[in-house]
Order: C-alpha cells, then sequence, then structure tokens
C-alpha cells in the first residue's frame, strides 16, 4: 500500500509544489513521473536479485531506503532534492513489490496461497484510489509534505512486521546472474514508459516521444532475442509465454489496470470540472470502487476452487466490461454522480474478481525459485498497464471533447475559444472573461466533457470485450474445481478419487 499510494499521492499536490519551489509544469510532472520510471525500470532485475541473495533482507533493505526517502522528500528545500528523493524511493519500491508478493508465493501452503494473493491483490487495487484520498484529505486539512507522512508510518510499521514476522528464502544457484538480460531490459522499460508518458504531454509526433518509443521497443525486442538464446540462468525464460496461465495473466492484468488508470483520469475531472466539487470529495466519490474492488479480490479465491480460476476471471471482465457500458450509456451532468455509481461499482467488483486469478496464473507458472522474477513480472505488467492506460484513454477523451466542443463555440471570443478546446479546466478558467457568455460555455464543456467521456468508454468496453472473448477461449485451465472435489471426497473413497483423476 505504501508503494501504490506513492504513484498517484502526489498529483494532488502538483500546484503547492509548482508554487513552493518555482517549478515549471514539467518540472512538477518529473516530481510524479520519475518515481514509476524507476519503480517500473527496476522491478525485474532487482526481483531476480532478490531470489538470489535472499528476499528477506531485500525487502529489509528496501523499507529503510523508502522510509528514508520518504523523510527526505518531505523536508526537501528544493526540486532538485525532491527529485533526488523520488529517485530513491522508486529504487527501493522495485526492491519492496516483487518481493512481498514471492514472499507469500514461497512461504503459504498450496491450499492458503489463494487467499493470501487475493488480500495482496486487494491492497494493491485500492492502494492507488485510497492514497489519493488520503492525500487531498491531509492536502486540505494540513500541508501537502504531509503526504509523506503516510508511506514513511505504512514503511515503518511494514518492516516492523518484516523483521519479526516474514521467513527467509531465496534461490539457490550456482549459474551466473544475467546481466545482459536485466540491463537491456531497464532500457526497454524505460523507453517504453517514458514514451507513454511525455506522448500526452509533449505530442506523441514529439523527438523526445518517438525517439524513447523506438529504443524501447528495439530494446524489447532485443531482450527477447537474447533470452531465447540463453540456455539456463534466464532473467525470464520468454518461451514459457507459451503457456496460457502466463500469457492469460499477463495480458489480464495488463488490460485490466490500463482501464482502471485510464477510468481515474477521467473521473476526477468530471467530478470537479462537471460537478464541481472540491478535490477532496472528488476522490471521496472514487471509495465505493476501490471498496468494491478490495471486496471482490477477497471473493475470488473462494469463486475459483468452486467454478474454476478461468470462469472467475471471465465473470469479473465481464462485469468490468458491463460497468464501462453503463458508465457510457447513462453519464450525464445534469445526472450527476449516480449516473455512473451502478458502473463503478460493477467496474470495481469486475476487476477485483480479474486480478487474484490472474496474479496467482502468473505467479504459479513460474517456479518457487523464481518467485522474486514471477513477482516482478507481475508488476511491470501492472505498470505498464497503467502508463499505457492513461496515456490512451486520456488522448481518447482529450480529443473527443476538443471535436465535440468545436460545433458549440459560435459567439465566444476566438481568444477564449482557443483556450477552451484546450481542455475543460481551461474552458471553466477563462469563462468569466466573455461577458454574456459565461454560462454558456461553461455548459458547452461540460456537456463535451460528457461527449468526450461516452467515446473514451465505449472503446475501452470494446477493448474490455476483446478481452472477454481471449479470457473464455484462452484463460487460465478450468482445473480448481477437480482438485477441490478430490480434496473433499472421503478416504474411503481415496480409490475411487485416484481413478477419477
Amino acid at each position: 500500500m505504501a508503494v501504490i499510494a506513492s504513484v498517484s499521492g502526489l498529483n494532488v499536490a502538483q500546484t503547492h509544489m509548482a508554487v513552493e519551489f518555482g517549478a515549471s509544469h514539467t518540472t512538477v510532472l518529473w516530481i510524479i513521473n520519475i518515481y514509476t520510471l524507476a519503480l517500473a525500470a527496476l522491478l525485474l532485475p532487482l526481483g531476480a536479485i532478490g531470489d538470489r541473495l535472499g528476499r528477506k533482507p531485500m525487502l529489509i533493505t528496501g523499507l529503510a531506503i523508502f522510509g528514508t526517502a520518504g523523510v527526505v522528500a518531505g523536508l526537501a528545500p528544493s526540486a532538485a532534492v525532491m527529485i533526488g528523493a523520488r529517485v530513491a524511493a522508486g529504487i527501493s519500491a522495485a526492491m519492496i513489490m516483487p518481493i512481498t508478493l514471492a514472499v507469500i508465493t514461497s512461504t503459504f501452503p498450496e491450499e492458503e496461497r489463494g487467499k493470501a494473493i487475493g488480500v495482496w491483490t486487494g491492497v494493491a487495487g485500492g492502494g492507488g484510489i485510497l492514497g489519493m484520498f488520503l492525500s487531498a484529505l491531509l492536502v486540505d486539512v494540513a500541508d501537502w509534505r504531509r503526504l509523506f507522512v503516510l508511506p514513511v508510518v505504512l514503511a515503518a510499521v511494514a518492516l516492523a512486521m518484516t523483521l519479526k514476522s516474514v521467513p527467509n528464502s531465496r534461490e539457490r544457484s550456482t549459474r551466473s546472474f544475467d546481466t545482459v538480460g536485466a540491463l537491456v531490459s531497464v532500457i526497454a522499460v524505460t523507453g517504453l514508459i517514458f514514451a507513454l508518458q511525455e506522448g500526452p504531454e509533449r505530442g506523441w509526433t514529439a523527438p523526445v516521444a518517438l525517439i524513447s518509443l523506438a529504443v524501447g521497443v528495439a530494446a524489447a525486442i532485443t531482450f527477447v532475442a537474447w533470452e531465447l538464446r540463453r540456455r539456463d540462468a534466464f532473467l525470464l525464460d520468454v518461451r514459457l509465454f507459451r503457456e496460457r496461465g502466463l500469457a492469460s495473466g499477463s495480458i489480464t492484468l495488463l488490460v485490466v489496470f490500463g482501464v482502471q488508470a485510464g477510468i481515474a483520469v477521467v473521473l476526477l475531472p468530471f467530478f470537479q470540472a462537471v460537478l464541481g466539487w472540491s478535490g477532496l470529495l472528488s476522490t471521496a466519490a472514487m471509495m465505493p470502487m476501490a471498496v468494491m474492488m478490495m471486496m471482490a479480490s477477497g471473493l475470488a479465491p473462494k469463486m475459483a476452487p468452486k467454478i474454476g480460476a478461468r470462469s472467475t476471471v471471465t465473470v469479473g471482465v465481464a462485469l468490468a466490461t458491463l460497468g464501462l457500458a453503463l458508465m457510457a450509456l447513462f453519464v450525464s451532468a445534469d445526472g450527476g454522480y449516480l449516473s455512473i455509481l451502478a458502473g463503478m461499482l460493477a467496474m470495481g467488483i469486475g476487476m477485483g474478481l480479474s486480478m487474484t486469478p490472474s496474479t496467482e496464473a502468473i505467479t504459479s507458472s513460474l517456479p518457487r525459485a523464481k518467485q522474486g522474477v514471477a513477482s516482478a513480472l507481475n508488476d511491470v505488467t501492472r505498470e505498464f498497464g497503467t502508463a499505457l492506460g492513461v496515456a490512451l484513454l486520456g488522448a481518447l477523451l482529450a480529443n473527443g471533447y476538443r471535436s465535440a466542443i468545436d460545433g458549440k463555440l459560435e459567439g465566444i471570443p476566438d481568444g477564449a475559444a482557443d483556450t477552451a478546446r484546450e481542455g475543460i479546466a481551461n474552458a471553466i478558467e477563462i469563462a468569466p472573461t466573455t461577458g454574456g457568455h459565461s454560462q454558456d460555455l461553461i455548459r458547452a464543456a461540460q456537456q463535451s466533457f460528457v461527449d468526450g467521456w461516452q467515446q473514451a468508454m465505449w472503446i475501452g468496453a470494446a477493448v474490455m470485450a476483446a478481452l472477454l472473448l481471449y479470457v473464455a477461449l484462452c484463460g487460465p485451465k478450468n482445473t480448481a474445481p477437480l482438485q477441490a472435489d478430490a480434496e473433499a471426497a472421503p478416504e474411503t473413497g481415496a480409490a475411487e478419487s485416484v481413478v477419477a483423476r
């Protein structure tokens, strides 16, 4: 929760940081994005190193650095110090995230592992929204620097619990570490994530976005070719993606987390600019979706033994698709919060049901000695999906808004009309300068935003529908019901149970 909450928490303090540090918008975005970039880029190599050196020492080290980086960030006198602290926090987060899941998968017995992964998934899925809510609360009632209190306290509590309760485990291998694979993976993930972060901000045809995308794609291809050439000591054996559990689990998490992150990008401006709510109230309005997600993540391990992992994921993806469709159908400025609440609840339940079996499908595809790598792959998929969803759904919303508002600016002065085309927040800010057209411009911007929302939601629903078809046909095997029946059979029927298997 500390790691995930730190991804989204600083978004609510952009204006405060810009004023206090005298920083440009670009610098503020670097403060926010450098954490995610360092986290995503280093997950795979640090997960593999944790497997080799010992998971408990890696977790202890990561938590200590993470807490220290949070203290430094909270006291930072300049933007440069803040960026340095965020880099350190991102690196230590990459030490923490894969180890937390690896500890669960390598220590819990098989019959309890699903429940433990469900708790982990629920916290990881809901942590971002909870982090935004608590961050907005702290900004409203205290100072923006208090944002770092939450992750520091969580890291301290986690460190104390780790020292007391977490057993050590590691891979015992005499083979050399895949240094080339680790370096190439860092370049690949850095290039792709950086392109997705900079594309919406600078334009997809900007040289920096195109170059970073080209470097990322080239490095990803090189990584796959290198791993296929190696006969042993892989960083990640890419041949395992032929197995449906690893492939379907990764694709499901990529799409689900992409849609979840994109929904957050759409929801916050809807609450603030269309409904006129404060930042705190807007993040509180997202809590029902987070609560449903966390509850469904705990329910999924109970459903999977009864109806099967693939069926559980299929039900989850179907509900998430339904949620998107409901929001696209009923959203309106006049209908307000109630027009999207049913869709949000369906989305939360659907994501929770689909995330836990998908995570378990990924971790169970790799041997116990490689659980750090398996967990890192799970986390990289989540981070890449998040960046992809924010970039694509955000771009779809912006394009839909501009297309819709173009036909509603008749009579608006040219300068104000150009500003209004940039986004709904710009339109509301410039509206008072248009005299008698003020209310007309605000209503036009709000309706255009809703039109753009509907376009983005329908495309998101189409993507989820494609995922639903894929999971139904190629999802993880439905082996759980047979195993559950066999375990439930009485001892007197053991012979019949073996024959049935």
